[in-house]
């Protein structure tokens, strides 16, 4: 079965649970156990539904990275030696060395090649191509990379102005004096924190010509920092990791604390929405945790009408008070006192990666049990520039 069937398949089970509600109610706008029973049944369905649809996306996204072609192929004449005009750790030849002596097929040649891209530690930083397509990867798989501006940084700390209050116009009189006023800059700065993932792979496997070493390297190394890149971007303290978007001192504003310590309403949810000023709201977009959107589905304004828009169309996003909704895991879950969603513009989230992914062998730490450890190491920080671009709702606490 298709997405696009199963889109079809879910928003009609959606409509038939919606109808079911309204047909069941009695005058106090009540249902009884039984209907209550009969509707949970109903929206775990559309649950479901969405469940397969996320999981059959990330199928789709793997199977198109997995395919990309990995290598050129040879279009030259025989026998007519290829010039290789590119610098560094773009060459080609740093990119066959770099593979060589990951499988440990060092030779003079090798080392000489390699020596543009020796780290301090003792590792080598990985071929220009591959790290691009590392970066892409992230970018891809991650929530909060994909909404954020992100950028790469050769070294140092980046600095970045912000305007931190604006002037204002002002009345005067005919021929009066003109008040002056200026605006206030500030700085916020991005610098690097060290991000390790360590991957094991056996002796015989590594050996093995017929093992696509850099396909592996790439899933793996994406996998596991994946994961902790989506926690950091979120709930990151800023203390040896980068500052997260819930952060309570520099991330987001709350916009909305709720009475209660376990529900959202809709009035909750729309005081959120137009808490956000209105240049922000144009570009803004909705984050909550998956779990957090059962909650909401069932939401109705004043007027009777949902507030929550199931899409319509393969690779668009479900829609709250017409902006896009994303769900990360990572995001917290409706709790006392957790902050359960963000609207904002997510474009002022900056991450910046520092240049130089670094892959470190290790030959001897696990050779008893028959294993090639290596150590891949990625800096990166991230910050929420301007917290008046994004608000979060805050539940209320525990009486």
């Amino acid at each position: 079965m298709t997405i696009s069937e199963l889109r079809e398949k879910r928003n009609k089970a959606w409509e038939a649970a919606k109808a079911f509600v309204e047909t069941k109610r009695d005058a106090d706008g009540l249902m009884t156990a039984e209907d209550a029973a009969t509707y949970a049944q109903m929206e775990q369905k559309v649950q479901d539904y969405s469940t397969e649809i996320d999981r059959m996306e990330r199928q789709e996204a793997i199977d198109r990275q997995m395919n990309a072609p990995t290598s050129t192929p040879i279009t030259g004449k025989p026998a007519t030696a290829k010039v290789d005009t590119k610098p560094g750790r773009a060459a080609d030849a740093y990119k066959t060395s770099f593979w060589n002596q990951m499988r440990n097929k060092t030779s003079v040649e090798v080392r000489n090649a390699l020596s543009v891209g020796v780290d301090a530690d003792g590792g080598y930083l990985v071929p220009d191509t591959f790290e691009k397509q590392l970066i892409a990867a992230l970018n891809d798989q991650m929530v909060v990379r994909k909404l954020s501006h992100t950028f790469i940084t050769a070294c140092g700390v980046h600095k970045i102005p912000v305007v931190t209050s604006h002037g204002t116009a002002n009345w005067v009189e005919e021929a009066g004096e003109i008040p002056e006023t200026t605006e206030t800059f500030g700085q916020q700065y991005i610098g690097a924190h060290k991000l390790t993932a360590l991957i094991k792979i056996s002796e015989e496997l590594l050996n093995d010509a017929a093992f696509n070493l850099e396909e592996y390297f790439q899933k793996e190394f994406t996998k596991r920092i994946t994961n902790a890149e989506e926690v950091a971007f979120l709930t990151g303290d800023g203390n040896g990791k980068p500052t997260g978007l819930l952060d309570a001192d520099t991330g987001a504003e709350v916009g909305v604390t709720t009475a209660s310590a376990t529900e959202i309403t809709a009035d909750d949810v729309i005081n959120l929405y137009y808490s956000l000023r209105a240049p922000y709201r144009s570009k803004a977009v909705w984050l909550l945790n998956d779990s957090t959107v059962n909650a909401l589905r069932l939401l109705k304004d004043k007027n009777g009408q949902f507030i929550w828009q199931p899409s319509l169309k393969d690779g668009t996003p479900d829609m709250l008070l017409g902006r896009p909704v994303y769900t990360s895991t990572a995001f917290p879950s409706i709790g006392a006192g957790q902050k359960a969603i963000a609207f904002g513009d997510l474009s002022y989230y900056w991450i910046g990666d520092r240049e130089g992914i670094t892959f470190r062998r290790l030959n001897e730490l696990y050779a008893a049990k028959g294993q090639v450890g290596f150590l891949a190491t990625k800096r990166v920080d991230a910050k929420l520039i301007l917290p008046e671009a994004v608000k979060v709702l805050q539940l209320g606490s525990a009486s």
